[in-house]
């Protein structure tokens, strides 16, 4: 197992019919193998951050999630209130209808709200499902994450068709340079595809299938 490798997967449990084993279950997980983050949906936060404490491991929500088309106010709410009940990193869904209605002035103002209310708390990631743009919608989205002072931009929820791609990766991390993380999620569930995504320029990864996927490294000094 590579504990080097561990450190850039968000050990993930978003779907709807989530139980609380399955929760305490990723959180025992992650702690084991010293993942970067459990990634959860907003109301499993507290018992996420009450079974963490006092681990390495952060816990990592979403907002506006699946679809991004909630009002700002209600993803700044979201915010404010997952960062309360122990959120260290938040990954928001743009406002994609607008992103394609070129109204980009809309779309940075929603990216803000968030970034805004985290207020330096926790880590800002912005999803901008990839599988839904064009290559220059891609490239818009990532520039206005940049500029609205988000920390990473992330290709995909996982909930639209299509998941994170090596073309994509390419892509963000071109458009934002090195100075923000890029967040490849959707599809990777191997240890072949984990390091292709790192190669591209990933600097996390997303994904329900951490444990495959460090179990499956070889060598714990390839990260």
């Amino acid at each position: 197992m590579s504990k080097e490798l561990a450190k850039y997967i968000d050990h993930t449990q978003l779907k709807p019919e989530t139980t609380k084993e399955q929760i305490k279950q990723i959180i025992d997980e992650a702690k084991e193998y010293e993942f970067a983050s459990v990634c959860v949906n907003p109301y499993w936060v507290p018992y996420c951050q009450e079974h963490l404490r006092d681990s390495s491991v952060k816990v990592c929500t979403v907002i506006g999630f699946p679809l991004g088309a909630s009002s700002t106010k209600t993803k700044v709410f979201e915010t404010v209130q997952a960062i309360k009940d122990g959120a260290d990193e938040v990954d928001m869904v743009i406002n994609i209808g607008e992103l394609k209605s070129a109204n980009y002035d809309v779309v940075k103002a929603d990216i803000a709200g968030v970034v805004n209310a985290a207020k330096n708390q926790a880590l800002v990631k912005v999803i901008i499902e990839t599988s839904l743009l064009t290559n220059d919608e891609k490239v818009q989205a990532c520039e206005l994450a940049k500029a609205a002072g988000a920390d990473f931009v992330k290709t995909s929820t996982g909930f639209s068709g299509g998941g994170a791609t090596i073309e994509d990766v390419k892509l963000m991390r071109k458009t934002v340079g090195p100075e923000m993380g890029v967040k490849a999620s959707g599809g990777v569930r191997d240890y072949e595809s984990t390091k292709a995504m790192i190669d591209a320029g990933a600097t996390r990864i997303g994904a329900s299938a951490g444990i495959a996927i460090v179990n499956g490294s070889g060598s714990t000094s390839d990260y």
